[in-house]
């Protein structure tokens, strides 16, 4: 149950299109008893058509501490209206400008303190880009959208995935395997490290953080002989982590990083490009990973999977990375609180 004096959480509603709308109302559904609170940051006549309850499960709030009041018995929704009708599975650029209006809303509400963090339900981004949207995805754009706030230490964005038994953060992020070689460098790794390691501390109240960094090429580049990556980027960046007082190991080969005795061995793993992050922890609980931004001067978490045009309006959608997202973003807010 979210603390009493801990303000809701925000969720934005993500694609419309997708099953955004769908897997908010059977969260709402799951944890309207027991928390943690929400508002939704979206249009309230979405939620309403997904929910199949008309507007009878729906609640037009004006505030965060309304939303809180109504919870347990009405899903709460500060109502920013799309500017035409959507259709489940059909997604369109029309909707970009309020989906991008969505997410810059709670990330206000959470600056302000008026809600305690920010979950994010999935978004596409070529409809997003076809309406002129300037950002890989919801990570560099929030990074954007909080870059004046104050924030103290190292700073991010990071992706962060998290599941039980392992969370992995990410050096680069939403990039082609053919660049990957040439973005990486010391600077980029020994910030991931750094970043995470104060989110393991800050966020998830791990008082020694241990980090494991996964090398780039097969067998870590066999001193070099696969790849020169590991041998003058990584190993370097392991050692300046090490130097500023992290616990930190590698470069270790990706293919023996994520067993269960090598996972008890560290608290994250710093992996180099996205698949080598996320194949892991979705091997490992696909129905329930968490995306977690690290290095923000506000909490956001987001479920682990993307809109699912190819079910959505079909009820078949499943809530549980949606659920578990909102309960780790409440759990991170406590920590930070405390």
């Amino acid at each position: 149950m979210t603390p009493p004096d801990q303000p809701p959480l925000a969720l934005t509603l993500g694609d419309p299109a997708g099953v955004g709308p769908e897997i908010v109302v059977k969260a709402w559904a799951q944890l309207r008893h027991e928390g943690p609170s929400f508002m939704v940051v979206g249009d309230a006549q979405s939620v309403a058509s997904a929910s199949g309850a008309s507007m009878r499960t729906v609640r037009r709030v004006t505030t965060p501490k309304e939303a809180v009041a109504v919870f347990g018995e009405a899903l709460p929704v500060l109502d920013i209206p799309l500017r035409s009708p959507v259709i489940a599975g059909q997604p369109s650029s029309t909707a970009a400008s309020a989906i991008i209006r969505w997410i810059e809303t709670a990330v206000g509400l959470a600056l302000s303190g008026a809600v305690s963090g920010v979950v994010t339900a999935p978004i596409a981004k070529a409809p997003l880009y076809a309406a002129g949207f300037g950002f890989p995805g919801h990570t560099e754009f929030l990074g954007e959208l909080t870059a004046g706030a104050a924030h103290e230490g190292a700073r991010g964005p990071i992706m962060m995935l998290a599941v039980p038994g392992l969370r992995t953060a990410l050096v680069t992020v939403h990039e082609p395997i053919s660049r990957v070689g040439a973005l990486l460098n010391i600077e980029a790794i020994v910030n991931a490290g750094l970043v995470t390691a104060q989110a393991l501390r800050r966020d998830f109240g791990i008082a020694e953080p241990r980090l494991a960094v996964a090398g780039l090429n097969p067998h870590a580049g066999e001193d070099g002989t696969i790849g020169r990556e590991d041998v003058e980027i990584i190993a370097p960046a392991v050692e300046a982590l090490r130097a500023q007082g992290v616990a930190a190991s590698g470069p270790t080969p990706a293919d023996s990083l994520f067993h269960e005795a090598a996972r008890a061995r560290f608290d994250a793993a710093v992996c180099m490009y996205h698949d080598q992050a996320l194949i892991p922890v979705k091997m490992l609980d696909f129905w329930g990973g968490v995306n977690v931004t690290l290095g923000l001067p506000i909490v956001r978490t987001s479920p682990d999977h993307g809109t699912a045009f190819d079910i959505a309006g079909r009820g078949l959608a499943r809530p549980d990375s949606l659920i578990a997202a909102i309960r780790m973003a409440a759990e991170i807010a406590a920590n930070r609180a405390a």
